[in-house]
């Protein structure tokens, strides 16, 4: 357990490192609120997950899984697949459930309150990718530990999961320029900075599209990819339209935003007009 927190922390730290570092040599868009001050907020949301998830459910999903295997249970164990083979499956099992919960939280009104939280940041980099309600967190988590259960998810592959969920969530939502070749290439394996840059569009049908976190296939499975945001990735306007002045969207309001905010339109029911592409598509 000790060596699983160990593992975790030390791919969050590189990567935060790699991608932050790579936002102030080559960033993609220019920010409209200043970095000290985003920051605070994030990291404080981040660190009060943190904290709440140590104290209330320190290593769930790895504890989960060790009392899964034991006991036998879930339907890989059932079935008796072999080790690697159920590695592999737990791994994209997982994730296809991270993609439809991220779905969910798009499409019931109350899950929508708490999920506003991440979507309220008036740019995007890599903090944002951390930053959710602590709620919803531990929301998450419940999922999470629910359908390790039901699949039988040996231990390594949730400890596989966590850090590459850890990592690519930091990943897609760095500020950071990269070459629409690489991109192209990328975005075949992986969910980039510019895929899901488009999910953080204030436009409705942006929004609410590319949900995926990791791995880019499902958002083309189920029909919710969305290749550009349509006024090009410097012409986009970051956030939700109801909060737009930086003083909404400081860390008590934002604590308190899924109980007293305005939840807008962006229920996926509400899909709004189709966004009007403008010249550029950078």
């Amino acid at each position: 357990m000790q060596r699983e927190v160990i593992y975790r922390f030390g791919v969050f730290a590189g990567v935060f490192v790699i991608m932050a570092t790579w936002e102030l040599v080559a960033p993609k868009r220019k920010l409209t609120v200043s970095k000290a001050e985003r920051w605070f907020n994030n990291l404080s949301i981040i660190a009060i997950d943190n904290v709440m998830l140590a104290l209330l459910a320190p290593a769930i999903a790895i504890k989960t899984a060790m009392v899964v295997q034991k006991a036998g249970w879930g339907l890989l164990n059932y079935l008796h697949v072999s080790f690697w083979p159920s590695v592999i499956i737990s791994v994209l099992f997982l994730d296809m459930v991270i993609y439809l919960q991220h779905l969910m939280f798009h499409a019931v009104p109350l899950l929508w309150r708490l999920h506003m939280v991440h979507h309220a940041d008036l740019n995007i980099d890599v903090t944002t990718g951390l930053r959710f309600h602590p709620i919803e967190i531990l929301i998450s988590m419940g999922i999470k530990v629910a359908a390790v259960s039901v699949i039988g998810a040996p231990v390594i592959a949730v400890l596989i999961f966590e850090i590459i969920l850890n990592g690519t969530a930091m990943f897609n939502h760095s500020n950071v320029h990269m070459p629409k070749v690489v991109d192209s290439i990328l975005r075949l394996l992986v969910v980039t900075p510019d895929m899901h840059r488009v999910h953080h569009s204030v436009t409705i049908r942006e929004t609410n599209s590319n949900f995926g976190f990791n791995f880019p296939w499902w958002d083309r499975i189920f029909g919710t990819y969305r290749a550009q945001p349509a006024a090009g990735h410097q012409g986009m306007t970051i956030g939700l339209a109801q909060y737009r002045d930086r003083k909404q969207v400081t860390l008590p309001r934002l604590l308190i935003l899924p109980f007293v905010g305005n939840p807008g339109y962006y229920s996926i029911n509400k899909t709004g007009r189709e966004p009007v592409r403008r010249a550029s598509t950078r």
